[in-house]
């Protein structure tokens, strides 16, 4: 399965970015208001020049406090992006997630701009899904059908 197929499951979901000189309260704010874990951090709401999760900032908060909150995302963003296409394959995904201990997967398009974001949740339940349908198709052989 490409990750293609996930995206056109999440037809309308704009990647949600945010500006690298955005304060980190800022950011925690639009991550609860909009009930995610993770913002693209963007200039231009097209190219990702970083990520910022809900991790990064609770593990800030634990070393240095709420003064984190007043400071830009770009002081705490993951700036090594780990990043897919629509045509990745979903298992390939899955793998560099797990061993990468991540998340979320920006999609870029061939000029390296922003198609979409996956999530680890996406990627499980297109995998569920895709084993429902073999299951089924391997019964319906069994009994004939």
């Amino acid at each position: 399965m490409l990750v293609q197929l996930i995206l056109k499951s999440k037809a309308g979901a704009a990647v949600v970015t945010v500006a690298p000189d955005a304060s980190v309260g800022d950011a925690a704010s639009l991550l609860s208001d909009k009930g995610i874990g993770t913002v693209v951090v963007s200039s231009d709401g097209k190219k990702a020049e970083g990520i910022l999760s809900e991790r990064d900032i609770v593990r800030e908060l634990g070393k240095s406090g709420s003064g984190c909150l007043a400071k830009p995302v770009s002081a705490y963003m993951t700036t090594k992006l780990v990043t897919c296409s629509s045509q990745s394959n979903v298992e390939d995904i899955l793998k560099q997630m797990t061993e990468g201990r991540f998340r979320h997967m920006p999609v870029l398009d061939e000029d390296g701009s922003m198609v979409g974001l996956v999530s680890l949740g996406d990627v499980v339940k297109a995998q569920l899904a895709e084993i429902a349908m073999e299951k089924n198709a391997l019964e319906g052989m069994i009994m004939g059908h």
